[in-house]
């Protein structure tokens, strides 16, 4: 059978650890075929950001637009775009209804505290692509940027599920706020809490805090999972939660690599049980 096939719009990633390669091995574990409008170049490793190179939007918009001329698309994922005109023609797509299943992991600044988008990229995803996703999952510090707030606010469980109403409000159907940061907030808790808010309530997806380095591109593997399972036909919720489950899984398989010195990447192709080396 023609798999299903997911778009995603994003920045390169040179170590492999994040971007649109860890979209691309989200997509193929998850058997959906993999399309990309790269947004950025960014010079990386396991260590930090060293360099960021922007494309014009008007070249993101031709990649999506040659993709969507001859490929039928299930499921799109944003994630760094860099440049506030980028975000603005991505969110024309949207409004347009031509990137179904829009999910939007809306990066600002890498972990290691690189800022990955220009002057202004706040004040676009509030106005140009947020009313258009139907899941947006941003980690804390992503979240306090959007609702001009310290990271330090969200310190609680019911702070955060505040915070999911107000970006809710910002037009965005579902939005996952990711708890991978949430003991450096203040909060005290020994698992890893994600917090989804949609039309049914707020809904806690606990779970175990998995103890390794190896945690490069975890949230945009969260996210172009989600958009993996929309693709494939899930409803939201389940798409969330398996996302949630598939993450943990690849944090499990790779939690004894080493590669680089600093946060290697996960195993999203579970080959922890299929290794292939002596």
């Amino acid at each position: 059978m023609t798999p299903r096939t997911a778009l995603t719009i994003a920045g390169s990633d040179s170590g492999g650890g994040a971007g649109i390669e860890a979209d691309l091995r989200t997509f193929a574990a998850h058997q959906v075929h993999g399309t990309v409008a790269l947004s950025a170049i960014t010079a990386q490793n396991s260590l930090g950001v060293t360099a960021v190179l922007a494309v014009e939007a008007e070249m993101v918009l031709a990649q999506v637009e040659a993709v969507l001329s001859d490929i039928t698309v299930h499921a799109t994922k944003a994630g760094m775009l860099a440049r506030p005109h980028t975000i603005e023609a991505v969110g024309l797509l949207a409004s347009q209804g031509r990137l179904p299943h829009l999910v939007v992991d809306p990066v600002l600044v890498s972990s290691s505290g690189h800022s990955l988008m220009e002057s202004g990229g706040v004040e676009a995803y509030r106005q140009s692509l947020i009313p258009f996703a139907e899941v947006l999952t941003p980690n804390l510090r992503e979240a306090a940027l959007l609702l001009d707030h310290d990271v330090n606010d969200f310190d609680h469980l019911e702070a955060m599920a505040d915070a999911g109403n107000a970006l809710r409000a910002l037009g965005a159907t579902w939005v996952v706020i990711k708890g991978g940061h949430f003991l450096e907030g203040g909060a005290t808790s020994s698992g890893a809490p994600d917090l989804v808010v949609g039309p049914t309530g707020v809904h806690v997806l606990d779970g175990e805090r998995v103890s390794t380095r190896n945690d490069h591109g975890t949230g945009c593997s969260l996210s172009s999972s989600i958009a993996a399972n929309l693709a494939t036909g899930a409803d939201v919720p389940t798409a969330i939660s398996s996302a949630k489950t598939f993450v943990a899984q690849a944090l499990r398989g790779a939690a004894e690599w080493n590669l680089g010195a600093g946060h290697g990447p996960i195993d999203h192709m579970n080959w922890s049980k299929t290794p292939n080396t002596p």
